[in-house]
Order: C-alpha cells, then sequence, then structure tokens
C-alpha cells in the first residue's frame, strides 16, 4: 500500500471535543499528507419554509456554512503553523453518510477519518447509522475513531480470514495486512495479526450428513483445521514483519476472540475488512459485525476491495 496521501476529517459541528481530528492531525504529520477539514450540515429549517421566500433560505444556508467555515479555520490554524497541510470545507448536503460520500470522492480521499462515541450508560460505543453506511458506502479507507488518547506506540492489529469462500485469493486479507503494516510502520508501532477459526459448523454438517450415531472424530478435526488455517495464515503473515509470536490463530468465535485479544493487548487499532460495497460482508468467521465493532474499545480502520461487477 502507499503512503495515503489525501485525509479528510469529518468534523462534527455539534461537538467541543474532536477526537477525529486529533488522530487525523497526526496522522497526516506521520504521513506528510495533505489534511482536509470538512463539514456537512443540513437544517431542515433552511431547506425549504413556508414562512421565508428562497432568497432568504439561500441566505440562511450561505450565513450557516459560513458560520462552519470560520470554525474550521480557527481548527486548522494551529496545525497549518505547526507545518501541516491543512485545507476547510464546508457542505450543505443531506443524508450526512451520502455527503461525506461525494465530498471524499470530489477530494480523492485514500482516508476518511470520523468519530465515533460512547454511550454514556453503557460504556460501549454506539455506531450510528452514518457510520453503517460510511461502512458500506465510502469509496476510500474509514478509520472510525473513539474517544481515546493516542497512544505513542500504537498496537495495530490486523484482522484476517485466508480461508473465506467469498475471497478466495485473499486479496482482501493481503490489503489489510498491506495497511496495517504501513500503518504500523508510519507511527512506529507494534503490528500483530489475528485470525479465528471455529470447529462448530464442520462439526454439525459432519453429523448431519452421517446416517448412523456414531462419535465425530472430533480432535482430529480440529488439529486438521488447525493445520489448514495456521498454514493459510502463515503463507500471508511471513510476507511481512511480523514474527511468529504476534501472530493469534485462536479456535472459536471470532467475535469473543478478537475482542478478548486486543483487550489483552490493549489494542489502539483494529483493521478489518469489508468486501462489497452493497452491504457489510462477514468480516470474520462466525462474528457478529454489529457486536465486534460496538464492543471494541480502540479504533477501527475498514478497507475494502474493488466491489467488481
Amino acid at each position: 500500500m502507499k503512503k495515503p496521501q489525501r485525509i479528510l476529517v469529518v468534523i462534527d459541528p455539534t461537538a467541543a471535543a474532536q477526537p477525529a481530528l486529533e488522530r487525523a492531525a497526526g496522522l497526516a504529520k506521520r504521513l506528510n499528507a495533505r489534511l482536509e477539514l470538512f463539514i456537512c450540515d443540513y437544517d431542515p429549517l433552511h431547506a425549504e419554509s413556508r414562512v421565508l421566500e428562497p432568497d432568504a433560505l439561500a441566505k440562511a444556508r450561505t450565513a450557516l456554512l459560513d458560520a462552519h467555515l470560520r470554525r474550521l479555520h480557527d481548527l486548522a490554524g494551529p496545525l497549518q503553523a505547526a507545518g501541516l497541510d491543512a485545507t476547510v470545507s464546508a457542505a450543505w448536503d443531506h443524508p450526512l453518510h451520502e455527503g461525506i460520500v461525494r465530498k471524499a470522492r470530489e477530494s480523492g480521499a485514500d482516508v476518511v477519518v470520523k468519530d465515533t462515541h460512547y454511550h454514556s450508560i453503557l460504556k460501549r460505543s454506539i455506531f450510528s447509522n452514518t457510520d453503517w453506511s460510511l461502512i458500506r458506502h465510502c469509496p476510500a479507507a474509514l478509520l472510525l475513531v473513539k474517544p481515546r488518547a493516542a497512544a505513542a506506540k500504537p498496537c495495530i492489529v490486523a484482522a484476517i480470514d485466508p480461508l473465506h469462500e467469498r475471497d478466495p485469493s485473499a486479496s482482501l486479507d493481503k490489503q489489510i495486512l498491506d495497511t496495517a503494516a504501513t500503518l504500523s510502520t508510519a507511527l512506529g508501532g507494534e503490528l500483530h495479526a489475528f485470525h479465528a477459526f471455529d470447529i462448530t459448523p464442520v462439526i454439525a454438517a459432519s453429523s448431519e450428513a452421517m446416517m448412523m450415531p456414531i462419535a465425530l472424530p472430533i480432535d482430529e478435526i480440529t488439529d486438521a483445521m488447525r493445520l489448514e488455517h495456521t498454514a493459510a495464515v502463515h503463507a500471508l503473515t511471513d510476507a511481512l514483519p511480523i514474527p511468529r509470536e504476534r501472530v493469534h490463530i485462536q479456535q472459536g468465535g471470532a467475535r469473543d476472540s478478537l475482542i478478548a485479544l486486543t483487550d489483552r493487548l490493549r489494542a489502539d487499532v483494529v483493521v478489518m475488512g469489508a468486501v462489497s460495497r452493497s452491504g457489510l460482508e462477514r468480516l470474520f468467521i462466525g462474528s457478529t459485525a454489529e457486536d465486534v465493532l460496538d464492543k471494541l474499545n480502540c479504533d477501527l480502520l475498514i478497507v475494502k476491495t474493488d466491489p467488481g461487477p
């Protein structure tokens, strides 16, 4: 993966703290990339009115965008003073995810950076409809930032599935690993790889296929699957500077295994993949994507392959 040259950071005009901007500025500095601060807003009251004339509505929208631009310039000023190539833009667009996607295409962004938030009671992240829509439709890599401090030496986990039936050539896994390695090198981080395999579907299928209720050689099946998955993972990771002790191949459901691993490692970023813009595909064997994304306590970098015809 070539180093990203253009980073688009989505600024929340309703929030005082901007963790996505902090993360994006750090990336731009390390990668020597251009940074664009972007606010996308829409107010139904300024979209149409039975009271205000069209000219008055247009002036109200312009005033709103001008106010956003002033705030963006205030945010960009310190970054520019520190030597970053930072520009600003604001757009009147709706719904939010479509406005962000349009801007990402227009600007040629390599990475889009956006906040996601924690629920004050559940203490877990709550992905909005905008987040899910961006995972499905954003044309660039998407970094969803949790409200946590950036680490000086981040732990980066690449979650891969080399035996995924929808990606037999493992092209998405190669892209995930390549992206994670580029990020780790740029940030001076520690790179790990994760894969989980689950024998439950195989045992269930074997039991249903048997006419007689005989005992299955579960240990032999497990060992055979472990060997197959280990060989497939190592075929990918051995090409990168990831020592074997940082390659985590675990038996069980990917959701719980990944959450436990990232908690143990105190991971800062998980790099995972989506294979289609038409919908969020299965990212790990046996995982529930919603649970994985919401329960991880770290940033998430989503990369994609070309959806094809």
